[in-house]
């Protein structure tokens, strides 16, 4: 037998015991579910909130990489957004990439927009990366962790509060790197085994440690193994499709 329902004094039947957990019950899931439903904020959000500083009508080889790097700005989604081999190619190898832009009150989304509709480069978000890229870019790091310490100690005390990088090559890099990491990297600065690497486009904020020496990686075509209190880098020389070419480049 069903518990009985008691009436309140205004005639008003009141719920039952039954009821009122039922009702507890969808208050703490609707508290736990609704900020992943209704508050989630995506990085096309997050990139929306930051206007172009440089009010620019095309986006090209010249002026690209520095507008949208300087117009990142610190959010809770994106920590860095990254140009990636493949992408940097587009403006200084292939010499091809140009996107106009037509809206005003310009923005970073309408940036990355604009150069995804317009050229051979993707955005793919992996988080808490934005990564310009094209198919020849691959997204699957290879990287390698030998000394789990040394990279507990990485996430866990070594920031990165702000770093900007345009155009920079290894020689730039490696010191900023080895000091805000405390930590031994390879190749040495001058050393010529970094002459293969990619120049480093990026920009990022309140990053740790390893997310820093991943970067690096991402920008720079190359792959780290994480040893005790050292990271030495390397080539990566996989290629996950080769460049489309125009006809003159044939």
């Amino acid at each position: 037998m069903s518990a009985p329902s008691t009436v309140s004094p205004q005639g008003v039947q009141a719920p039952s015991d039954g009821c009122n957990l039922c009702f507890v019950i969808a208050v703490i899931l609707f508290s736990i579910c609704a900020p992943a439903v209704f508050g989630a904020q995506t990085w096309q959000d997050a990139l929306a909130q930051m206007p172009l500083r440089n009010q620019a009508r095309e986006l090209n080889r010249t002026n690209c990489v520095e507008i949208l790097l300087e117009a990142f700005q610190s959010n809770e989604v994106v920590k860095a957004l990254v140009f990636m081999p493949g992408a940097t190619d587009e403006f200084y190898l292939f010499r091809r990439a140009k996107a106009v832009l037509i809206n005003s009150d310009l923005t970073l989304c309408d940036a990355v927009t604009a150069l995804t509709n317009q050229t051979f480069i993707h955005a793919t978000f992996q988080p808490p990366f934005l990564l310009l890229h094209t198919d020849e870019d691959p997204l699957d790091p290879e990287n390698t962790i030998q000394d789990q310490n040394t990279a507990a100690r990485l996430r866990r005390q070594a920031r990165v509060a702000r770093l900007r990088c345009n155009d920079w090559d290894w020689d730039l890099l490696e010191p900023v790197l080895k000091r805000s990491l405390k930590l031994g990297l390879r190749p040495w600065r001058y050393s010529v085994k970094s002459w293969h690497f990619y120049r480093h486009s990026f920009a990022a904020w309140n990053v740790d440690g390893l997310q820093a020496l991943e970067l690096a990686a991402l920008a720079g075509k190359s792959k780290f193994t994480l040893r005790r209190r050292e990271a030495s880098f390397e080539v990566d020389p996989r290629v996950r499709a080769a460049p489309k070419f125009d006809a003159h480049l044939r």
